[in-house]
């Protein structure tokens, strides 16, 4: 994985190298660990008759990797040292799948000599394990899992984030089931909720969502749906629902959750006000399932002003007054919340104090449908009309242009005729600009 440290050079035999560990180990675990008596009969050993002509690599690994949670309480300045050093053995096994398996569940378990750093020590040595593995082992997956749990409890998901933007390789490399890529796109999305990036954990969490749409209504589907769709609500920044609209666990609950779905059709195309009613008609819908108030009148004043902006198509201006009114806010407050829409690249325009409107430039569609494909086609035949004048223009003075070319040309070579410079005067060549 790009930004872990990689394996550092080791040199020797793996024979060697496994006789060095085990006898660390030992010394580690005390008199009553017998690691290095176990493993030296499978060695092999030319000059020992009674030792194998081959080492038994897996049998040796079964007990090297068996006693390795005793690293945990190894001193941190020779930890990492004997964690690779054993990841560089097992990486010498025609399946190394099952120690890997092992070694993450001892890296799980508190690194009882380092209770300060235990996390980025057990994070530094998974992300060797990872960088060992083949680009497309699925075991890779495993590992990942732990770093992204291990992540989650230190809150440094922005050093994990740059480093996920070729996620999706790497669940096409391993070739991944949806239920696999649905718990690491969930896992994901949790870390970065935990560490207060609301960005990352929707994305993340509709790429889960995306993961079920061939069974849109399972409990699954509609749990992870309706998970989705509040985030994107509670999200102060997200204004297009189109994302969530489109998909058909989310279509789901227009049947399971018809309330939800209401809600999510009010955010999609509807008004301030619409809004207001639909709180009258579901009064602790907000407080009993912990949604915001605040954050949501907030997002749908912005949503009810960046489309009174849309609407006014014809006229390019929305009048104070009319703001104050679809937002049902003070006169004074109208500028305020002008601005607030800008800043959310919602519309872009300018504000008139004395002419008391807002000259809309851009305005965003919440929305777009059969309505909207009407505006833009009146549109183009606008500007078609407009370019058919243009062209009927310059075609007319084009005409003219040639009129006076050939009135001005008739005659003796005495006359003046018009050049690209300006004006010549014929036989003499003297230039008049």
């Amino acid at each position: 994985m790009p930004g872990f440290p990689r394996l550092s050079l080791v040199e020797g035999s793996f024979e060697e190298l496994a006789l060095e560990l085990a006898t660390y180990l030992d010394q580690q675990k005390g008199e009553e660990s017998d690691v290095l008596s176990t493993i030296t009969p499978k060695i092999a050993d030319p000059e020992q008759e009674a030792r194998p002509a081959e080492t038994d690599k897996d049998a040796v690994l079964e007990s090297l990797v068996g006693a390795s949670d005793v690293l945990n309480s190894a001193p941190e300045k020779e930890l990492q040292a004997a964690y690779n050093l054993l990841i560089h053995l097992i990486s010498q096994s025609e399946d190394p799948d099952n120690y890997i398996r092992s070694i993450c569940l001892n890296l799980r378990k508190p690194i009882t000599s380092s209770p300060a750093n235990n996390t980025g020590i057990a994070l530094s040595i998974l992300g060797t394990i990872f960088n060992t593995l083949d680009p497309d082992d699925s075991t890779r997956y495993n590992v990942l899992t732990l770093i992204i749990e291990l992540v989650k409890k230190t809150g440094n998901f922005e050093t994990l984030e740059p480093q996920l933007e070729t996620l999706d390789k790497w669940i096409a490399d391993w070739e991944l089931e949806p239920k696999d890529q649905r718990r690491l796109f969930t896992a994901v999305s949790d870390t970065a909720a935990a560490a207060s990036n609301p960005d990352a954990s929707y994305r993340y969490l509709l790429k889960a969502l995306i993961t079920l749409q061939s069974e849109p209504s399972t409990p699954e589907a509609r749990d992870l749906s309706l998970r989705a769709l509040k985030a994107a609500l509670q999200h102060d920044k997200h204004f297009d629902f189109q994302d969530l609209t489109s998909l058909d666990s989310i279509q789901a609950l227009r049947k399971s959750d018809e309330v939800w779905y209401d809600l999510l059709e009010l955010y999609s195309s509807d008004t301030y006000t619409d809004l207001q009613d639909f709180k009258e008609s579901n009064d602790d819908f907000f407080t009993a399932n912990s949604l915001s108030e605040e954050t949501l009148d907030r997002k749908m004043r912005l949503l009810t002003l960046a489309s009174s902006a849309a609407h006014a198509s014809q006229t390019r201006t929305l009048p104070y007054a009319q703001i104050a009114k679809a937002l049902q806010i003070p006169s004074e407050d109208v500028e305020m919340w002008v601005i607030d829409c800008i800043r959310s690249g919602l519309v872009e325009g300018k504000l008139s104090q004395q002419k008391q409107e807002f000259l809309i430039h851009r305005s965003t569609y919440r929305s777009f449908g059969e309505n909207q494909w009407r505006e833009v086609a009146s549109r183009l035949e606008n500007w078609k009309s407009s370019l058919v004048n243009v062209l009927a223009v310059i075609r007319q003075q084009k005409e003219e242009f040639e009129r006076e070319k050939g009135h001005d040309g008739h005659g003796s070579g005495g006359g003046f005729r018009r050049g690209m410079g300006g004006m010549q005067r014929g036989g003499g060549g003297i230039e008049v600009d």
